[in-house]
C-alpha cells in the first residue's frame, strides 16, 4: 500500500475538522486564453481575478498550472 503524502493527509484532516485554508495569494496571473487568475500559495486553489476592479471573482474549477511547473517539463 502506498504511504500518503503528507498535503493529502492535511487536505483531509482540514475535511474532517471543517476548516477552511486562510487563503494567502500569489500575484495575479494571466492563463493563455488571456484571463487573470490567482492561485493560493496554501492550497493551490485557483480563483479568477477581475483586473479592472483589482479583486477576485469566482473560484475555478481547474488551476491552470504554469508550463514549467507541468511533470517531466521542468526549465533548468
Amino acid at each position: 500500500m502506498e504511504e500518503p503524502k503528507s498535503g493529502e493527509i492535511v487536505n483531509f484532516l482540514k475535511l474532517l475538522l471543517r476548516q477552511g485554508c486562510t487563503h494567502r495569494f500569489s500575484w495575479p496571473r494571466i492563463d493563455e486564453h488571456g484571463k487573470h487568475y490567482q492561485i493560493c500559495l496554501a492550497c493551490g486553489t485557483a480563483y479568477e481575478y477581475d483586473w479592472s476592479l483589482m479583486r477576485r471573482t469566482d473560484r475555478l474549477l481547474i488551476a491552470p498550472v504554469p508550463d514549467g511547473f507541468r511533470t517531466g517539463s521542468l526549465l533548468h
